[in-house]
């Protein structure tokens, strides 16, 4: 077992993301210089060290599904020109802005949800969890402490970072963008993206467009 204090420290030794920290504990179950090598084994922290650079370089990516149903632009930043004319980060960029078109996540990274966002979808799954027989009779301390357990779900589905890569399931964007950082050797950011889907809003007959975009991206 590991307490949040560990993933701080973890943190502090290797510049890498709280959730990577988390996971690289989980793994090594618990473990600090076990934790430490995991994330060293994974790239993650060499990645990490780039993090303070200055990307203000990069490409504005663009993605329209076939037949103009779902429209994507995606900013994506790097350290320097010559990179941003690159095959390899054209390629990282094209398959970002076609995931986005595929699983349409509505945040870059989870810091960006509003407050208000988060509070209401604790809300409903604390209440989910209070009108299940199996919690009747647990502390309100334990099934807030579950809530928070389950809300790496609610951002993984919503955050661009979080979610598994339409690819590659087994990785998550983030895993994706550290393994670029290293064959690159630059600093790579997502900065923002904007995602339209024809009609959206509007009632309308439901078609599947993101599961279209998913299957096509397999076959990249």
């Amino acid at each position: 077992m590991f307490t949040n204090q560990d993933v701080m420290k973890l943190r502090e030794k290797t510049g890498a993301g709280m959730m990577d920290c988390k996971k690289a504990l989980q793994e090594c179950d618990g473990n600090m210089d076990k934790a430490v090598d995991y994330l060293r084994e994974k790239g993650i922290a060499k990645a990490a060290k780039k993090a303070d650079r200055i990307a203000a370089e990069g490409v504005v990516e663009s993605y329209i599904h076939l037949g103009g149903k779902i429209g994507v632009l995606v900013e994506v930043n790097c350290e320097t020109d010559f990179v941003a004319k690159s095959d390899n980060f054209k390629a990282l960029c094209k398959q970002i802005a076609m995931h986005i078109a595929a699983f349409a996540p509505k945040y870059v990274r989870r810091e960006e949800v509003e407050a208000d966002v988060v509070a209401k979808e604790k809300e409903m799954i604390l209440l989910e969890m209070k009108n299940d027989p199996k919690n009747a009779n647990k502390p309100e301390a334990i099934l807030e402490k579950m809530v928070e357990g389950k809300i790496g779900k609610f951002y993984s589905e919503i955050c661009l970072m979080e979610q598994a890569f339409a690819i590659d399931p087994s990785k998550t964007l983030t895993d994706v963008i550290n393994e670029a950082i290293l064959t690159i050797g630059e600093k790579i950011t997502v900065r923002r993206f904007v995602r339209y889907e024809m009609g959206e809003g509007l009632e309308k007959r439901q078609d599947n467009f993101a599961a279209e975009v998913a299957s096509q991206m397999q076959g990249c």
